[in-house]
């Protein structure tokens, strides 16, 4: 256990401040009963602080405030990372995530494949919703987010400002990705994406 644990908090230490750590990361160090264990005792050492079940971090250290954890976002990336699941920003998080709002929300709603599912980070609550394979074959990291946020905002309800900020993240997006999204979204959603492709160079 000694040995296990050892090689666990070299490990650790050798990744940079900040960085999440689940016990899948240490797993050619031994059985996960004895990764857990050596997971729970540098905890009790200080040397990673539990951020979720099964999610550690390597704490950034401020002078004025001790430990910082990660955000609820990093939180969530390292849940799909470790569970190998795939996932998509909705709602308000979806709209903050484009910047077409400033409101960082409380709750933050992922679409899955995985199981449903809610964790805690802090007062911030992360919540994994089953869907369909269909909402999650987007490719594009910026067009998979525009589909999910103009839902949000609903047909007819898209105004002018946020339109024109989104047919401009549009055209960073791959045109094979975004060509392949829009037949992904609903009509009206189309309508609004394929603006994209006629303004722009493509």
């Amino acid at each position: 256990m000694q040995s296990v644990e050892k090689h666990i908090e070299k490990s650790i230490k050798s990744k940079p401040r900040g960085t999440l750590v689940l016990p899948s990361d240490f797993l050619l160090y031994g059985e996960p009963k004895a990764v857990q264990k050596s997971l729970e005792r540098l905890e009790d050492k200080k040397v990673i602080v539990r951020v979720a079940q099964g999610i550690y971090v390597r704490p950034k250290i401020s002078k004025l405030i001790g430990a910082l954890t990660p955000t609820a976002e990093e939180v969530a990336e390292a849940i799909a990372k470790r569970d190998r699941i795939r996932t998509v920003p909705t709602g308000s998080y979806a709209l903050n995530a484009l910047g077409l709002s400033t409101q960082v929300p409380m709750n933050i709603v992922l679409l899955t494949d995985g199981s449903p599912r809610e964790i805690k980070v802090g007062k911030r609550k992360i919540k994994f919703k089953k869907t369909t394979p269909k909402n999650l074959m987007a490719k594009g990291k910026i067009s998979r987010l525009v589909i999910q946020a103009l839902k949000e905002i609903g047909n007819g309800k898209v105004k002018e400002d946020e339109e024109k900020k989104i047919l401009e993240l549009l055209k960073k997006e791959d045109v094979k990705d975004l060509k392949y999204d829009i037949v992904l979204a609903p009509v009206w959603v189309q309508k609004i994406m394929k603006k994209a492709l006629h303004d722009g160079k493509n």
